[in-house]
C-alpha cells in the first residue's frame, strides 16, 4: 500500500517569493514530508515563472489549471517539480486513445473471497485520486476521446463531486485533490499538422478550467541553460560554446518550420537528446543525426543540413551508406 499525507496533519505553508523566488505575495500549503507518490526534485530543473505562478496558484487555491504549448517544453514536468517541492503527491494519466471511460470511472471485476468467486466494483483512478490529497494531471489533454472528456465535466468545478452511477454513491472531492492538465492546442485541434489525433475540445469545458497558461520556447540562454545543467559533460566554457551553437540550430528548425520550410522542428527534449549523445559518440554531427535530423523528410534534410553548417561553420557528411543531405552521391 502506497502511503499518502493526510492534508489535516503534517503540513506547512511556505512563501511563494522566498522558495520559488517569484515576485508574489501567494502562500501555498506544502506537506512536510514526503509519500510515495511524490515526483523526485531534479535540482537542476529551471522554472518558468508565469508558468510556475499559475500552477503554485492551483495547489493553493485549488483552481483548476491547463498549460498549453509545444512538445518538449516540459509542460507535464513542470507541474511535477512544483509537486516535487511541495511533497504533494501527484500522478499523471496520458489520455490517448486507449483510455476508456471504464478506466476513469471503474468496472466490475471478479475475484475470489473466502474460496467463491464474487463480483465486486473496482474504482478507476478518478474516484481513487479524487478521495486522497493527490494532484492528477491530464497529459494530453485535447487527445481524449468524447466519452472520456465528458466524464471530467463535474469533476472540473472546484467542488465539483463525482457520481458513481454503477455504486450509487456520490464522492465529494478530498480538501487535498487537485486538477492540471496539459494540451498541445487550446481546445482548437491541431492546425499545424504535428500533432495527429489532437482533438477540438467541448468549449463548455474548456470554459471550466479556472486557468489557461502557455509555455513554449525560451530565450535562447535560459535554453542553452537548461541544456548545460541537463549534461553535466558539457558544463564548461567549451562546452557551453557548442550548447550555443546547438540552441542556434533549434531556433533555425522552429523558424523554418513557422516559414513552411519544415514539416517538424528541434524541440527542447530533441535539443537535449543532442547534446546527451554527443559525450557517447564524441561527434556532434553524428550525435545530431541520431537525435534529430533522421526524424525529419528526406526532402528537407538539406535545409537541416544547411542550418547546421550555418551554426558549426562545417559540412554534415552524410552517414555511411547514405546519401547525402546536399543531395550528393
Amino acid at each position: 500500500m502506497k502511503r499518502l499525507v493526510d492534508t489535516d496533519r503534517d503540513t506547512k505553508r511556505i512563501s511563494v517569493r522566498a522558495s520559488f523566488g517569484l515576485d508574489s505575495d501567494l502562500e501555498v500549503m506544502a506537506f512536510t514530508e514526503p509519500s510515495d507518490y511524490v515526483p523526485d526534485v531534479d535540482p537542476n530543473y529551471r522554472f518558468d515563472p508565469d508558468t510556475t505562478l499559475a500552477i503554485l496558484a492551483g495547489f493553493s487555491c485549488n483552481r483548476r489549471v491547463l498549460i498549453q504549448g509545444m512538445h518538449g517544453t516540459g509542460k507535464s514536468t513542470h507541474i511535477e517539480q512544483v509537486a516535487a517541492r511541495l511533497n504533494w503527491p501527484c500522478i499523471r494519466i496520458n489520455l490517448d486513445g486507449h483510455i476508456s471511460r471504464l478506466d476513469l470511472v471503474g468496472r466490475d471485476a471478479i475475484v475470489l473471497r473466502d474460496g467463491q468467486q464474487i463480483t465486486e466494483f473496482r474504482e478507476g483512478i478518478l474516484p481513487w485520486a479524487l478521495q486522497r490529497p493527490m494532484a492528477l494531471v491530464l497529459d494530453e489533454y485535447d487527445a481524449g476521446r468524447p466519452e472520456v472528456m465528458f466524464v471530467l465535466q463535474r469533476v472540473l468545478e472546484r467542488d465539483g463531486h463525482f457520481t458513481l452511477l454503477d455504486q450509487n454513491r456520490v464522492i465529494a472531492p478530498h480538501s487535498g485533490f487537485r486538477l492540471f492538465a496539459t494540451a498541445n492546442s487550446v481546445g482548437l485541434g491541431d492546425t499545424s499538422g504535428l500533432y495527429y489525433g489532437v482533438q477540438r475540445l467541448n468549449h463548455a469545458q474548456l470554459d471550466r478550467w479556472n486557468i489557461v497558461a502557455a509555455l513554449n520556447y525560451l530565450s535562447p540562454e535560459a535554453e542553452a541553460g537548461i541544456v548545460a545543467a541537463q549534461v553535466p559533460a558539457l558544463n564548461h566554457p567549451e562546452g557551453r560554446r557548442l550548447i550555443a551553437a546547438m540552441v542556434e540550430v533549434a531556433a533555425l528548425t522552429r523558424a523554418g518550420f513557422q516559414s513552411g520550410d519544415l514539416s517538424t522542428l528541434m524541440s527542447p527534449r530533441t535539443l537535449i537528446s543532442w547534446a546527451e549523445n554527443v559525450p557517447i559518440f564524441q561527434s556532434t554531427a553524428r550525435a545530431f543525426r541520431y537525435a534529430f535530423l533522421n526524424k525529419c523528410d528526406a526532402s528537407e534534410q538539406a535545409i537541416v543540413a544547411e542550418y547546421y553548417q550555418r551554426c558549426f561553420d562545417e559540412e554534415l557528411a552524410a552517414a555511411p551508406g547514405a546519401p547525402s543531405p546536399h543531395g550528393g552521391a
